[in-house]
């Protein structure tokens, strides 16, 4: 079966501190037409290569006879006794889960990472082979910030799919979209399938909706002195404090994804909207494990300074839970309502606003007329004419193209196909309203 391969990319440093990866979701490589073949000798050197990895290196030493237990008897008993290095990593990825309750302990058939890494004697953050790896999935990904876009209400959203951060490449990236959102009403970040990234990335994304050198958390590992993360001073964007935020997530938020989502709701800056994330918070990194795999093993754990604790195995928590696939949605109308509420709005601004309120709620709330009051409505009104066809309503403009119309709620109030929400028709049976959206008052026109 031809599968595909996965890799995951680890945290860049952070300025004058150690690497600390946070990071759960891989990211998707290249990989030969044909893998290689596994055979009970590599599996075997594979299972006693990462219990040797987990004993010496899990943060959490009383849950490792556990992981070994597992490993073992998934050895023995015939569970990873197939030739596909694939299906290998899933089930020793399912059983290193399982037995630790840790989203970070996973296995990864990554053979360009592998050979990269095992044939390196420094740690996998400090590797320029594979930082060069990850580099170009950043690149391609536009440092995993894949969508910005202005939604009605000038409500700007950006997606980010993963939390990228190449050095002296992302700042620019976030500094761009920051810009952007910069003049929004309001704000709407989605993170639903974000399984992680860098924590470099988060802290930037996060200091601008925060005063500069703040701390925003603490990273713990036995042995070593804590390490804290602060807030950023220069931001060439600027602060965006004080601008309604919404954040979307999903079970797949992971990571460092949910780290930037724990930060907005224990330190109150905005509303997170859907469902309550993966619940993977510990530091992970990575050792190259033969033939052609990339382990990660949870290293460390953060500590918030607000809550005193973290997000693993708990999730984060939505403020607002629906169905991630209407979170968009619902989050445009909770921060249109926010705006329309605001007394010392600008009377164009609140046109505005109350125009996207309509449409967003024509979505949340879709209506279907009977065929018997749409065809009612057919006729001709000052010459413009409206149709029924096939069981709808279409406008014929005057060139003889034709444009559906959609039903935005029971009073009449119609969409119009091809015109992005800038023109409405509204048809009261003896009358047609042209509503355009930058015109204070309606076109009627009496029916013929």
């Amino acid at each position: 079966m031809n599968r595909l391969v996965f890799s995951a990319c680890l945290l860049a440093c952070l300025a004058g501190t150690p690497a600390l990866a946070q990071r759960a979701a891989p990211t998707a490589v290249a990989r030969a037409e044909a893998a290689a073949t596994l055979d009970a000798g590599q599996r075997a050197a594979a299972i006693a290569a990462i219990i040797q990895t987990v004993e010496s290196r899990y943060v959490f030493p009383d849950r490792v006879p556990a992981i070994r237990d597992r490993l073992n008897e998934g050895l023995s008993g015939g569970r990873y006794e197939t030739a596909d290095p694939g299906v290998f990593a899933e089930r020793v990825t399912a059983d290193l889960r399982e037995s630790s309750g840790d989203g970070h302990m996973y296995l990864n058939h990554a053979p360009d990472q592998y050979a990269a890494a095992a044939g390196s004697d420094v740690d996998a953050e400090d590797n320029p082979a594979l930082q060069a790896i990850w580099a170009a999935a950043a690149r391609r990904s536009n440092n995993g910030l894949t969508e910005m876009r202005i939604l009605p209400g000038n409500v700007r959203y950006l997606r980010i799919g993963q939390f990228h951060w190449v050095a002296d490449r992302t700042g620019q990236a976030y500094d761009d979209a920051m810009r952007f959102m910069r003049d929004g009403d309001a704000l709407i970040i989605d993170l639903r399938g974000n399984g992680g990234g860098d924590h470099a990335a988060v802290r930037y994304l996060l200091s601008h909706f925060m005063e500069p050198d703040q701390l925003d958390i603490t990273f713990l590992e036995a042995g070593k002195d804590p390490i804290q993360s602060r807030t950023l001073d220069n931001l060439p964007a600027g602060r965006l404090r004080g601008k309604p935020l919404y954040v979307l997530i999903s079970r797949q938020v992971g990571s460092a994804a949910e780290a930037f989502a724990y930060d907005v709701q224990q330190f109150r800056l905005g509303t997170l909207v859907g469902a309550t994330t993966g619940g993977a918070a510990n530091n992970n990194t990575f050792f190259p494990v033969a033939p052609g795999f990339m382990l990660s093993v949870s290293y460390g754990r953060p500590v918030h300074p607000v809550s005193g604790t973290n997000w693993e195995a708990a999730g984060v928590a939505p403020d607002v839970a629906v169905d991630p696939a209407a979170s968009l949605d619902t989050a445009a109308s909770l921060a249109l309502d926010g705006l329309l509420a605001r007394t010392d709005a600008d009377p164009a601004d609140r046109a505005g606003w109350e125009w996207a309120r309509v449409g967003i709620e024509s979505r949340r709330n879709p209506v279907s007329l009977p065929a018997a009051r749409m065809r009612s409505l057919a006729g001709v009104y000052g010459g413009r004419a409206i149709l029924f066809e096939e069981g709808r309503l279409f406008w014929r403009r005057n060139n003889g193209q034709k444009a559906a119309l959609s039903p935005m709620n029971a009073d009449g109030l119609f969409a119009v196909e091809g015109y992005d929400d800038r023109l409405r028709l509204r048809l009261t049976g003896d009358a047609l309203e042209m509503h355009w959206i930058d015109e204070p008052a309606p076109s009627r026109f009496a029916r013929d």
